[in-house]
């Protein structure tokens, strides 16, 4: 049995300036179109993979409803873009970018990612 992605000890990959890339879980542990949560050195993170093994990082921190359920939110699209829906009231999200689609209102922060050699990575 796995250990889940929210349990996992993230490791640098490699370092610049503004952070570092954070190794999070093999690829193949994450399904397409459903969220997993993460934790990287305190901060709390929903994973969403989507076709073609893209992944995308944002706060799994849901800004109105005050409460970390990001990664259980419902995936999808608006306008080309691939989103997330919040699970309580429903705000929807730009995956890419963090930005609230549905309405005025805060955004959430989207993370860079990237794969290598199977491994999802983070930038923090």
């Amino acid at each position: 049995m796995s250990t889940p992605v929210l349990d996992r000890v993230s490791t640098s990959a490699d370092q610049d300036s503004r952070g570092s890339w954070r190794a999070v879980c093999p690829l193949d542990e994450l399904e397409p179109f459903w969220g997993e949560a993460a934790l990287l050195h305190g901060v709390q993170i929903a994973l969403v993979r989507v076709p073609e093994n893209r992944v995308y990082a944002v706060d799994h921190w849901d800004p109105r409803a005050q409460a970390n359920v990001m990664a259980r939110g419902i995936i999808g699209s608006s306008k080309g873009k691939t989103t997330v829906a919040s699970p309580i009231y429903k705000q929807v999200y730009d995956l890419k970018t963090g930005e609230c689609l549905s309405e005025p209102g805060p955004a959430l922060t989207a993370y860079p990612t990237r794969v290598i050699n199977g491994q999802v990575q983070v930038f923090l």
